[in-house]
């Protein structure tokens, strides 16, 4: 007897495939105020990729992502205009080459791009329209100069340079997010357990499933708009 499909045993939301709780307890956010804070502590997050700074600025804390160099009992100034790493500005008062990360999309909407251990973005352009950045996927992006951005390069670049040696501490680091890990390619299943499985050797089935089917069989493309080779 066959079992439930991996897409649907995920789906039904069973604790095997669950983040802990206590994995994003952490929520990063800018202040609505502004003024001088201090980093009350640095702490590690199982949700995050970077350590994370605990602020504290009139009386409220917020977390931040902790850049190179920041160490705790700093001031960091939320608002004005002095560039110095751990600061949090507006795009428009930031000066063309400097790096900056957890930035906001929408002005005081919440930092959302830029967070990720070693990653950084830089100023490119001011224009009357907004303030361009290299983002580091190397693509470029236009926002408005009132998002605010942490001055500085994010910390723990080098986590991956360090080898995982063992596939139980792989295990591990996947599971206190929730990911799936290790993923078994469908077509090397049983027949039983995947819509994809049996046949000899790896021959790839059609991968466009019906629109009517149950979740069960729904693997693959989804309702593709098209399919075949695009011509030149």
């Amino acid at each position: 007897m066959g079992k439930r499909i991996i897409q649907q045993a995920r789906g039904k939301g069973g604790p095997a495939y669950r983040a802990p709780k206590r994995t994003f307890r952490y929520k990063l956010n800018y202040p609505s105020c502004t003024g001088k804070g201090v980093v009350l502590k640095l702490l590690n997050s199982p949700g995050h990729s970077a350590p994370l700074a605990k602020i504290a600025i009139n009386k409220k804390i917020f977390f931040n992502v902790a850049v190179d160099g920041l160490k705790e009992r700093q001031t960091i100034e939320v608002g004005g205009n002095v560039v110095s790493p751990g600061n949090i500005l507006q795009l428009r008062d930031i000066p063309v080459g400097t790096s900056v990360c957890n930035i906001e999309t929408v002005p005081f909407a919440g930092p959302k791009l830029v967070r990720a251990g070693g990653t950084e973005a830089k100023v490119v352009k001011n224009l009357p329209q907004g303030v361009v950045l290299l983002l580091p996927s190397k693509k470029e992006m236009l926002f408005d100069g009132k998002a605010r951005a942490t001055v500085g390069k994010v910390a723990a670049g080098g986590r991956l340079e360090k080898p995982i040696v063992k596939a139980g501490k792989a295990f591990y680091m996947k599971k206190a997010k929730g990911k799936l890990w290790p993923r078994t390619s469908a077509v090397k299943m049983n027949v039983i357990d995947h819509p994809f499985g049996s046949g000899r050797g790896k021959r790839i089935k059609s991968k466009i499933a019906k629109r009517n089917v149950p979740p069960g069989a729904k693997v693959g493309l989804i309702r593709p708009r098209r399919t075949g080779r695009l011509k030149k």
